[in-house]
């Protein structure tokens, strides 16, 4: 596919200039508070290096939007490096909650392990290293739920009595990147590697082994791929959400696009064949989302209000933002706030599928 050949181009381009990185300086990590499933709490989050992600680095080039190479060592690691950076990050962390807290009742803890790919991959995240990051949380109270990310080929009920037989009780959570619940977005603008009936096996095997296990299964759903109005990225993943609840999906986290280096979505960007979605699109999403679906849902806001991210203009960013972030900890609606830019934002989207635009309209007014 044309995708494919061009996202290739782009990804071998961008390595081949890449200065490498220290394996130390790409491990890192950090906490804030969040909606865990028990209720409020913290999340750890941990960058933890690997050699990449292997849909990244074949033939395939990757997903449009994706950089997640340029965190990663793009050659072999072994086990007990990555764990020894693992336990560097875990503690540094858990000391500095700690000391957050002083006398406090502590607040319970989820750990979100980003591997820069696919957790459960042994050929990114070797069996051993796997088995004994997992016996460390297992043996750390603190730590309520475990988080990590994999493509759905990865998904697997042996993988899944493994990992449980290490953490016991303890609630495991598998991210999956599902992007778009229509088939040719996620093949042909996002070029993602798997299909529906993929991803209605993975969440499968999840739910079977919810007779035995405490896991639970996210989707990321990314906000405007590439080719894509402000219109149809509304309402692509408000159909996204929908069809997640209806296979028993247990959250949803939305990702609004950014513009990533060594990215085709960031090409597109730079000849303005693309922008970033407006953030009033995901106080849009959100809404509608929390209003007729009853799983959670979450907005990253990673990027919002930055050239390469989501904006709206500078006198309401900052603000939605802030009541963004406050929503995904109480799940309630953002209330709607006035500002000269959402009329602009209402034109783009009520005009953008009279004249095929896939890039902001200025010049047609509100009627």
């Amino acid at each position: 596919m044309e995708i494919q050949k061009l996202t290739k181009e782009i990804r071998d381009n961008f390595i081949s200039k890449q200065k490498k990185r220290k394996v130390d300086d790409l491990a890192t990590s950090w906490f804030q508070d969040d909606l865990l499933y028990s209720g409020s709490g913290k999340s750890i989050f941990l960058i933890l290096p690997t050699p990449g992600c292997a849909w990244a680095l074949g033939e395939s080039g990757g997903c449009s939007m994706c950089s997640y190479i340029t965190d990663c060592t793009l050659e072999p690691i072994e086990s007990e490096k990555i764990v020894k950076l693992f336990k560097r990050e875990i503690t540094t962390s858990m000391e500095k909650i700690r000391l957050e807290n002083d006398d406090s009742t502590p607040s319970p803890i989820a750990i979100k392990i980003f591997a820069s790919g696919s957790f459960l991959n042994p050929m990114e995240v070797s069996k051993d290293a796997r088995d004994e990051i997992l016996d460390i949380l297992a043996n750390m109270d603190e730590i309520k739920e475990i988080i990590v990310e994999s493509r759905p080929e990865y998904i697997k009920s042996e993988v899944l009595n493994e990992i449980f037989s290490i953490i016991g009780d303890k609630l495991f959570e598998v991210s999956i990147g599902l992007e778009s619940e229509n088939d040719s977005i996620r093949e042909e603008k996002i070029n993602k590697g798997f299909n529906k009936k993929d991803f209605e096996l993975a969440i499968s095997k999840i739910n079977k082994a919810k007779n035995n296990y405490s896991i639970k299964s996210k989707a990321y759903v990314l906000v405007k791929p590439i080719l894509t109005t402000e219109k149809e990225a509304i309402e692509d993943a408000i159909n996204t959400a929908k069809y997640c609840e209806s296979i028993g999906v247990d959250r949803i986290s939305f990702c609004p696009a950014t513009i990533h280096k060594g990215t085709l979505i960031e090409r597109l960007w730079r000849k303005g064949a693309y922008t970033p979605p407006w953030i009033w699109t995901t106080v849009e999403i959100i809404n509608e989302v929390r209003k007729n679906i009853a799983i959670p849902s979450f907005m990253d806001t990673s990027g919002f209000g930055s050239r390469r991210g989501p904006y709206n203009c500078k006198k309401c960013n900052k603000d939605l933002k802030h009541m963004i972030i406050q929503s995904n900890l109480n799940q309630s609606l953002i209330e709607e706030i006035d500002c000269k830019c959402k009329n602009q934002w209402k034109s783009e989207v009520k005009f953008s599928d009279l004249n095929k635009s896939k890039t902001p309209i200025k010049h047609l007014p509100l009627i």
